[in-house]
């Protein structure tokens, strides 16, 4: 198994890593109740003995003594972090994980790319490196990060080249959160448009993720949801809630639910790292096959079915319909509709017992119905 280490950069990359954490977690508990560290975990976990002073002894094998998340929290402000370190997942985390000021980058991409970059450069690569000396076999860093901000998009932006320099075999994937048309931040499209330029050249895979597709996304749950067709018993113990609170907390602060689509995303994608099977897609896959050229490495994301996203208790969806939802405007990520666009590849991860049969006639069908349309080839990596 190869190991990951994601790096959460900002107020928004370390709210949605938050999310991730304790989702990625929770299903790791659901499916090893037995407490072993096994490879599975080993992907985005160390098993740490907190006995041994200093840096902790890493534990390979047998049960589970304290998890420690293969991750670094970047932030030039201190709220976000310090709030992840006083709730639940404070444990996995540690201080020699942490990059942290007090100013911040003041919504300005030049103080977060050039003051910030250059003074916690040697700091960040520190962090890096020790994250990687404790991977076997270090497969990609994961970088989480808004372009709206300051830090996000500027110091973001500016360990993708470090991490280019001083990584160049290992693969950076990077989710980019962009803000909306009504954003209240008036230097955010400048900040994106900015960080743009250092994506297109330091990233090998960019998940863009758009704030008013999430809020789409949300009001179109809500709406279901208080239609009353659907039914509104919250599921025990979801995965899609963060905590047991969160359903209160997410119509005290809009943004939770936002990111919690990212994290579930996010946490679907690297599924197949994380769990043994037998047609799993490595990450690297993704990159190979669905990035025709260095700098058009931009790829569209759909989540469905949305319902579970709402955390109610309806009838499983059909798959055949599943794979139409994916294609609708209404499941994107980003506010495109992919029925009057180019396909170049595409890539349809399922989850869940699915028989192989069931996925072809479904790729076959869709297949089919592109190449009637002059303008639209899919070719669908299984």
């Amino acid at each position: 198994m190869t190991q990951s280490v994601v790096v959460q950069v900002g107020q928004c990359g370390n709210q949605i890593g938050c999310c991730f954490w304790d989702l990625a977690l929770r299903e790791h508990a659901a499916v090893n109740q037995k407490g072993i560290y096994d490879e599975a975990i080993s992907s985005f976990f160390r098993n740490v003995d907190t006995r041994v002073v200093g840096d902790g002894g890493s534990i390979s094998k047998g049960k589970i003594c304290s998890l420690k998340a293969r991750a670094v929290l970047i932030d030039m402000e201190e709220g976000v972090v310090n709030e992840i370190l006083q709730g639940p997942l404070r444990d996995v985390f540690d201080s020699k994980q942490l990059i942290t000021d007090i100013s911040g980058s003041g919504n300005n991409w030049a103080v977060g790319h050039k003051v910030f970059g250059s003074l916690y450069q040697e700091q960040i690569l520190e962090k890096l490196r020790k994250s990687a000396e404790h991977c076997d076999c270090l497969q990609c860093f994961f970088i989480i990060h808004s372009m709206g901000g300051g830090t996000g998009s500027g110091l973001g932006t500016f360990l993708l080249k470090l991490l280019e320099d001083e990584f160049p075999e290992v693969y950076r994937f990077v989710t980019s959160v962009y803000p909306s048309g009504e954003d209240d931040v008036i230097t955010s499209p400048y900040n994106s448009i900015l960080a743009m330029k250092e994506l297109n050249e330091h990233a090998d895979c960019v998940l863009p993720i758009d704030n008013q597709s999430l809020f789409d996304i949300i009001s179109k749950i809500d709406l279901m949801v208080n239609s009353g067709k659907l039914g509104t018993t919250i599921k025990p113990k979801s995965l899609v809630t963060s905590s047991a609170g969160a359903v209160k907390k997410r119509h005290q602060k809009p943004f939770d639910a936002m990111n919690n689509i990212v994290a579930n995303l996010l946490l679907n994608l690297t599924s197949s790292a994380r769990f043994e099977g037998s047609l799993n897609m490595d990450l690297n896959e993704i990159s190979m096959n669905l990035v025709p050229f260095p700098q058009l490495h931009y790829l569209v994301s759909s989540l469905t079915p949305l319902y579970t996203l709402a955390d109610v208790n309806i009838p499983t969806r059909r798959l055949d319909q599943m794979f139409s939802d994916a294609f609708s405007k209404d499941h994107q990520l980003i506010r495109a509709d992919p029925k009057h666009s180019l396909y170049l590849a595409c890539a349809l991860m399922v989850r869940g017992n699915v028989q192989v049969s069931d996925l072809r006639r479904n790729i076959e069908r869709f297949n089919v119905l592109l190449t009637k349309c002059p303008l639209a080839h899919c070719q669908t990596v299984p």
